[in-house]
């Protein structure tokens, strides 16, 4: 019987701890923006390190996104179709970044910004450094 217990155990941890790739990760702030009534911004960045994921967190109101598009230093860019309202401290979607050499150079947001009202929400991007990075 406690050989079962304790199968169940180690089965119950090993299922609890399966989602936490990310989450166990540190996340590094890229940049953020205030908005209110300009339907688009960018996020420039000046750094060399390489991200293999980014995720979006938004404060104070709701904002519906429609596009992001990330372009990274070698020429090459990924564009992501977001079209949904994320809403004040929601656990942000991981996004995950395709290909090599993803150095991000900026970040272009497109917003529904009618969905504010006149009233500010406050952006923050986050990114997931590549394993090989420092």
């Amino acid at each position: 019987m406690k050989k079962i217990a304790g199968l169940i155990m180690c089965v119950a941890i090993l299922i609890a701890t399966s989602g936490l790739t990310h989450a166990a990760e540190p996340w590094v702030l890229l940049g953020q923006r205030v908005i209110s009534d300009q339907p688009h911004d960018i996020i420039y960045l000046t750094t060399t390190e390489e991200f293999r994921a980014i995720k979006i967190a938004v404060f104070k109101k709701p904002v519906e996104f429609k596009d992001v598009k990330v372009s990274f230093a070698y020429g090459t860019s990924q564009n992501i179709k977001i079209s949904r309202i994320i809403k004040p401290r929601e656990n942000p979607e991981v996004i995950d970044l395709v290909g090599k050499k993803r150095v991000i150079k900026r970040i272009e947001l497109q917003y529904n910004t009618k969905s504010l009202s006149g009233r500010k929400a406050i952006i923050r991007i986050f990114g997931l450094k590549a394993r090989n990075a420092k």
